[in-house]
């Protein structure tokens, strides 16, 4: 097996393949879809991936809009909304430099997918574009994780079983590993995913690899980019329930307003 993860495609180029682990991960998605149905205007949802967060709003009315680089994500949540006879407005691009003829009254990043802007420069671009989509009084909110020592501080190189579930359709089992390096001064780890699918005996009978990316950001150096973005107002929360920041175990939940 080849080990360096520069030699596989990125996670995000599968769209059918991300969706047999994370379609129905209920990770922050009454938060989001509570915040769309109180905003008092359209909503743009960037990084929308498959659907995850944008159709659950669009089947509760909500005006929502989705941006996403990567076309096999945006194709899959083409179909995913045509079964539900829904026909979403959707724009690739990059979440750092995208431009959209409309203004927000929400902007959501949601599901960490901030932490894919692998410099600080692409950091404060994508907050920027965010705040200038926003209209005056605007809402934009994300969520990333506080990077912990158990996250930054784990073992490189090592195969490290992340999870099994059931595969969605045939409830065969499946199994997911990730390997790990990082630069630890740069704030970027680099993962190695693999995907096995397994027979009724517990045989592999398909593995499939794909690599990811991402950069981590500390509280205090969150409040500096959005300050560089341009945003005066904000809070930084360590769940859903925007209790606050107060343990390195927590998540961290940003929300920043237009002034």
């Amino acid at each position: 097996m080849n080990s360096d993860p520069n030699t596989h495609p990125s996670v995000f180029e599968d769209g059918d393949a991300y969706d047999l682990i994370l379609a129905d991960i209920p990770y922050g998605r009454d938060f989001y879809v509570e915040l769309a149905r109180e905003a008092k205007g359209p909503v743009l949802d960037v990084a929308c991936g498959t659907g995850r967060i944008l159709l659950p709003c669009l089947q509760a009315g909500v005006d929502i809009e989705g941006v996403d680089l990567f076309e096999p994500m945006l194709a899959r949540l083409r179909t995913k909304a045509a079964a539900l006879e829904l026909n979403p407005k959707l724009h690739r691009a990059n979440m750092a430099d995208f431009r959209l003829d409309r203004r927000f009254a929400l902007v959501m990043i949601p599901f960490n997918a901030f932490i894919h802007n692998m410099t600080a420069d692409d950091q404060i671009r994508c907050l920027r574009t965010c705040r200038e989509h926003l209209l005056p009084g605007g809402l934009l909110a994300f969520d990333t994780f506080f990077p912990s020592h158990a996250i930054v501080g784990a073992p490189e190189n090592t195969r490290v079983l992340e999870g099994e579930l059931p595969h969605p359709t045939t409830g065969l089992p499946m199994r997911m590993y990730d390997t790990r390096t990082f630069d630890r001064v740069a704030q970027t780890q680099h993962s190695l995913n693999e995907l096995e699918l397994l027979d009724a005996d517990g045989n592999i009978v398909d593995v499939k690899r794909t690599r990811s990316e991402s950069r981590y950001v500390y509280k205090n150096e969150m409040e500096l980019l959005l300050r560089l973005a341009g945003f005066a107002r904000w809070e930084i929360a360590g769940d859903f329930d925007r209790r606050p920041l107060t343990r390195e175990t927590d998540a961290m939940i940003v929300l920043a307003w237009n002034a």
